[in-house]
């Protein structure tokens, strides 16, 4: 039975990067409403006066890109989008968004730290008082009460942008199951962040902390179905339009 947990935990992994890697990464509201990822998703719509901005993105080895871009999608619409229905129809939306403010709130050290690196002191303090609010206040951090106060905006950092700052340039362009899309210095920035994040240190083995993985996975996107699907729809090539969306939140992150 335990194995058969491990391999769906591994299969939600696998099929969830697509509405993973385009979700935001702040609430709008407490009551989770459909402006919940206006912030962050504004980059579908970012429009100059001469059309809809396009960023150079170095993508040396675009036809595996497209390959894998092809699994992780008929991985999401045959796995995770079937399993995150399911878990929504049974599961009130209160305890869902609880969850998820839970994940945000654990993932306190790998922004305050990433703040910290990057010199943004006052931002690392902000984040520290955030955290204590949500901690207590928001009954282990269930709830987001911080976010009612504009002063308190989570600093949504992380070691890829660290590296950005330091001067890195981006890299390739990749695509991989389960973790793509992601810039080379970004998947290195992962790495880095995994040994910040706390559940790394939580669970004894492995096998435990991807069950935990994919069922944050499984939440987070049954709070945001139908975003991935009106991108594709919208799209006459879903492979560029999520490519070039990834460059320009990662801009936006950056320059914030």
């Amino acid at each position: 039975m335990k194995k058969i947990v491990l391999l769906l935990a591994m299969a939600l992994v696998l099929a969830s990067w697509p509405v993973q890697s385009l979700m935001a990464q702040e609430q709008a509201n407490d009551e989770y409403s459909d402006e919940y990822l206006d912030d962050d998703m504004d980059f579908l719509e970012d429009e100059e006066e001469d059309g809809i901005q396009v960023v150079q993105v170095a993508d040396p080895i675009e036809p595996f890109n497209r390959a894998m871009f092809v699994v992780n999608d008929k991985l999401y619409f045959w796995c995770l989008k079937p399993l995150a229905q399911g878990y929504k129809a049974i599961t009130p939306t209160c305890f869902r968004v609880g969850v998820d403010n839970f994940f945000t709130n654990a993932k306190y050290p790998v922004r305050m730290v990433n703040c910290l690196l990057q010199g943004k002191p006052k931002k690392a303090g902000t984040e520290t008082l955030r955290f204590m609010v949500n901690t207590t206040v928001g009954f282990g951090g269930l709830g987001d009460p911080a976010l009612k106060y504009h002063e308190l905006k989570m600093a949504d950092e992380d070691f890829g942008q660290t590296l950005a700052v330091w001067g890195v340039g981006p890299g390739a362009y990749v695509v991989l199951p389960g973790t793509g899309p992601f810039y080379v210095r970004d998947g290195t920035g992962m790495l880095a962040d995994y040994w910040l994040n706390p559940r790394t240190y939580v669970f004894d083995h492995w096998e435990t902390s991807a069950m935990v993985w994919g069922g944050e996975q499984l939440n987070a996107v049954s709070l945001r179905l139908g975003d991935y699907e009106a991108l594709k729809q919208a799209a006459l090539d879903p492979y560029d339009a999520v490519k070039n969306g990834y460059a320009q939140l990662r801009q936006k992150k950056i320059a914030e």
